[in-house]
């Protein structure tokens, strides 16, 4: 998939329990998108990776609807910090921040871009659900 960036060494010096604060704005882009779907769609997210299927369906519901990106960045924003949050919390992946760029590195050092990805599944070229899958696929 190409959503991951490139691969680099990374270690983990963050305290167990604590977060980076370059995860402050996707925690919380994720957070309002999960609000937002529970009132508005009454869509539930739990943050595994099986809702991501759910999220993937939606970004492509709302692209058949003709509605224009314009219109949906913040949303998509929200469904891509989401399934960054469902990597990070199944493999101890860590956002991190560059010029106001968000991505996530995971354990085994591969960098990936899950707010692009949602991006790339409103075109109908990428899947969220399938970014978790290979992101996660390394762990083990």
């Amino acid at each position: 998939m190409t959503s991951y960036l490139t691969s680099r060494s990374t270690t983990d010096t963050a305290p167990r329990g604590s977060r980076p604060h370059a995860a402050n704005r996707p925690v919380r882009w994720a957070a309002d998108v999960v609000s937002a779907m529970r009132e508005g769609a009454r869509l539930r997210l739990d943050y595994g990776a099986p809702s991501l299927w759910r999220v993937d369906r939606t970004i492509e519901e709302i692209r058949r609807e003709g509605t224009p990106y314009a219109a949906v960045e913040g949303v998509l924003r929200g469904f891509g910090a989401y399934a960054g949050e469902v990597i990070v919390r199944q493999t101890g992946a860590e956002w991190c921040a560059t010029g106001g760029a968000y991505w996530i590195s995971t354990p085994d050092g591969r960098l990936w871009d899950p707010i692009d990805e949602a991006r790339r599944c409103f075109t109908g070229q990428g899947s969220l659900r399938l970014l978790c899958q290979d992101a996660t696929a390394a762990r083990g």
